[in-house]
């Protein structure tokens, strides 16, 4: 199997937008917002295009106090994207996800980086910020849909216990469903990644089975720790709306 990668060029790359524009045109045509997708699109290009140039300067440096820096702000950041979905309940429930997110999606983050690949050194850019972003952004998304839910369940008057299974269940769904289609239905990034960059399926596939994992124990121990720390200002928050 071939060891490099295909370099794209910025000429083939343009190509790839001629169906983005069929879809923009689309939108326009049946009057369904197309500045929100051309926004996002350039959006999308300028971070990305930035993110390959601080990757690159990471990478390059290879400095503990720079990646643990990068780890902050992942925590931090996605701490707070997390209850966007309870806007007005997030001041008062931030400290609960950004410790609910950092030591659940750390603990699994430690236990991939230190005792799966045995990094060396421990903070190897390469392969610590790319999994840092996958399970604290996966953590994120899990407690985002535990916190919503819990707060509808407990404003139809359910039990604190029951709206807590329910959130956790909800958070759960879609880590779940990957899982399970996971090699039937897709191909994960990570695994495509690096079939496309040369290395064989069989290796791949163990390092697409460290991830489902880590997305699943990361977003788990998150969401549970998060619910449980919030006990006291759900329950709270339930008894000022009746």
């Amino acid at each position: 199997m071939s060891d490099t990668v295909q370099t794209i060029s910025l000429l083939n790359l343009m190509l790839v937008f001629i169906p983005v524009f069929l879809v923009v045109g689309i939108l326009w045509k049946w009057s369904l917002a197309p500045g929100n997708a051309a926004y996002a699109l350039g959006r999308m290009l300028v971070q990305l295009l930035l993110i390959g140039y601080f990757l690159m300067y990471i990478f390059e440096a290879e400095n503990s106090l720079i990646v643990i820096a990068v780890l902050v702000v992942m925590v931090t950041v996605s701490s707070w994207i997390a209850l966007g979905t309870v806007k007005t309940r997030r001041t008062t429930l931030y400290r609960q996800a950004l410790v609910a997110i950092l030591v659940g999606g750390g603990i699994v983050l430690f236990i991939v980086t230190q005792g799966v690949l045995q990094l060396d050194p421990w903070y190897l850019p390469q392969y610590m910020v790319p999994l840092a972003g996958m399970v604290f952004a996966n953590s994120m998304n899990a407690v985002s849909l535990a916190a919503e839910r819990m707060n509808a369940e407990l404003a139809r008057q359910m039990n604190f216990h029951q709206a807590r299974n329910i959130a956790m269940h909800a958070a759960m769904i879609p880590i779940i469903n990957s899982m399970l289609a996971v090699g039937l239905v897709s191909l994960p990034g990570m695994m495509t990644g690096q079939i496309l960059s040369g290395i064989s399926p069989l290796v791949a596939a163990r390092y697409q089975i460290m991830v489902m994992c880590m997305i699943f124990a990361g977003g788990g121990l998150s969401t549970a720790l998060f619910l449980e720390m919030s006990r006291k200002q759900f329950t709270m928050f339930m008894e000022k709306d009746t």
